[in-house]
């Protein structure tokens, strides 16, 4: 009697260990598998970005203000932060209004060839990030096919400023249009209906009813776009010229001068204007009900067919969809030409020199993207169910971690990863798990967003008669919410395959010579001037990916029909 009376006290002063510790012993393999992850993550993403604000800030002899303020106060230092704040709101703001009169022409009007513009408009999506660079060399560069060929114009300076807005622009453009389709999809077209039946014309429609409600939609592309635009290596690499970014700058501070500290110092400044869109983008998605992301769209109402609105409207989304096509068909065309804006003679040398001398780095790029996506997906429905269904103890370093490395531009990240994973007992450096691990990490936080949508659709009630029946947490996760993860898992699977396909900011650092990327190669080509082989990589590299993409759908829609 006097050991009950003893132990009674205890339990009930337990306070707040004691949840944490029952949700422990209730699911013991659930929350080894929640710390091996919270660990991986610390390890490979919180880790690798520390080292990094470190160096910028410590030097070999220790902490040095002295150092530090002589390096902030060189002029290419505050040079390139501005360029890439400008290129980065430029970029943004051009993107979003072109995503917002893609997806508005296409949920609102009667425009024609709807399908085919939400094709084309989603092409930049599954391609590396700087085929459109390369694009604008050939039609546009001193041998230009347009410049050179058609307008007799020589020597023409396509490099800087005006190329890169361009291009981005149209290369994130997508990441807007589907942001604000989805949205718009959402609204209930009899809000926009009732407001025509009390008399209101389109515009006042349009200004007091449609865009204030995809307002929210529309910050959320900008600070996206931005963000997208900050981390981008390969557009400035190959066409910014003068025009340099923190990106380049801190690539070249690393590779070209061997300056870890500077280049250190700048990939950290890069982490200031991308973090703060991103905690921002955070910000406005936390006061937004998920139900306009993730719901199936209500029933629309066509009622903007009238001429004068919707033709200018068409055809400025015609324009879009043209310009993008003409840059890929040019990349295509150039990759069957014997030496781009010299001798235009068709050939497939091209391609026999990628099948035959340059088939290796393809072979690894697919192998290491096949090895990431699954980790990827699997991994971020198993955060997003940790996240959403369990709080163990520990839940915000695994969430703040995975928030901070999809947040932080991919040069911090690979830069971080030679710095931290070069030595013993972490020597990564040169073998293909480090690349793989830098595939996983970038890509990890749109499975667990996935994820995390689809368990909130997912009534808590189902898995709670899983448990009532007698089966543990963990059996119910495997047997009963991971097949209702599902359409989640495929998006999840589709995404960081073409993602780790198509990367190249993080893993620049990371390829050697056993593991060369074909985005790396690319770039190569680009900057000994090899366009046709760099057009026949690209060709394959996006063919490939629709292929594959197009395999995940089948499946998708085989799991759907089973279903």
């Amino acid at each position: 009697m006097s050991s009950t009376t003893n132990i009674t006290p205890s339990v009930r002063t337990g306070n707040a260990a004691a949840p944490f510790l029952r949700s422990i012993i209730v699911d013991p393999w659930l929350f080894g598998i929640f710390a091996l992850i919270t660990l991986s993550v610390m390890v490979f993403a919180v880790l690798p970005i520390l080292t990094v604000l470190k160096q910028a800030v410590i030097t070999d002899s220790g902490f040095d203000a002295a150092a530090l303020l002589a390096t902030l106060a060189k002029p290419f230092v505050w040079q390139s932060l501005y360029h890439t704040l400008l290129l980065g709101a430029t970029s943004a703001v051009a993107a979003t209004a072109a995503g917002f009169v893609l997806a508005f022409t296409v949920t609102r009007t009667t425009m024609r060839g709807k399908t085919f513009v939400h094709g084309v408009a989603l092409l930049p999506i599954i391609s590396p990030p700087f085929v459109m660079a390369l694009a604008v060399v050939i039609l546009f560069g001193r041998s230009g096919l347009i410049t050179r060929e058609l307008l007799g114009i020589r020597n023409a300076n396509v490099y800087g400023f005006h190329s890169l807005v361009l291009i981005q622009s149209l290369a994130f453009t997508p990441i807007a249009y589907l942001n604000i389709k989805g949205m718009l999809q959402s609204i209930d077209s009899a809000l926009e209906d009732a407001s025509a039946s009390l008399g209101g014309s389109r515009w006042t429609t349009f200004s007091r009813i449609t865009l204030p409600l995809v307002t929210p939609a529309i910050l959320s592309s900008t600070l996206l776009v931005f963000v997208k635009s900050v981390e981008d290596f390969g557009n400035p690499m190959l066409i910014g010229g003068n025009f340099n970014t923190l990106a380049v700058e801190a690539y070249s501070q690393m590779v070209g001068y061997f300056d870890l500290h500077s280049g250190a110092l700048l990939a950290s400044l890069m982490l200031v204007p991308s973090m703060t869109a991103f905690l921002v983008h955070r910000y406005w998605v936390s006061k937004r009900s998920y139900v306009t992301v993730t719901g199936k769209p209500t029933a629309q109402t066509i009622r903007i067919s009238g001429p004068g609105v919707v033709l200018p409207l068409s055809l400025v989304c015609y324009a879009i969809v043209f310009a993008i096509l003409l840059f890929y068909l040019t990349v295509v065309y150039v990759s069957f030409t014997k030496l781009p804006g010299v001798n235009n003679t068709l050939t497939v040398e091209h391609y026999m020199t990628v099948f035959i001398a340059g088939f290796q780095t393809l072979s690894n790029s697919l192998i290491l993207a096949s090895i990431a996506t699954p980790i990827t997906a699997i991994a971020g429905m198993f955060i997003a169910y940790l996240l959403i269904r369990r709080a163990f103890p520990g839940s915000a370093l695994l969430r703040w971690g995975t928030l901070l490395s999809f947040a932080a531009p991919g040069t911090i990240l690979g830069i971080g990863y030679i710095s931290t994973f070069n030595a013993p007992p972490l020597l990564l450096t040169g073998t293909a798990f480090i690349v793989i691990a830098a595939m996983v990490v970038k890509n990890l936080q749109v499975g667990i967003e996935a994820g995390s949508n689809q368990l909130r659709q997912i009534d808590r009630s189902i898995e709670e008669a899983s448990t009532i029946l007698g089966a543990s947490n963990t059996r119910t996760f495997f047997t009963v919410t991971l097949p209702l993860l599902k359409p989640a898992l495929f998006t999840s699977l589709s995404y960081a395959f073409t993602r780790s396909l198509t990367t190249l900011s993080a893993v620049i650092f990371l390829v050697s010579a056993n593991w060369t990327l074909i985005t790396v190669t690319i770039l190569s080509q680009v900057e000994t001037l090899k366009l046709g082989v760099a057009a026949a990589y690209c060709t394959i590299l996006v063919v490939v990916v629709l292929a594959i993409l197009a395999v995940l759908q089948l499946l998708l829609s085989s799991v759907s029909t089973k279903r």
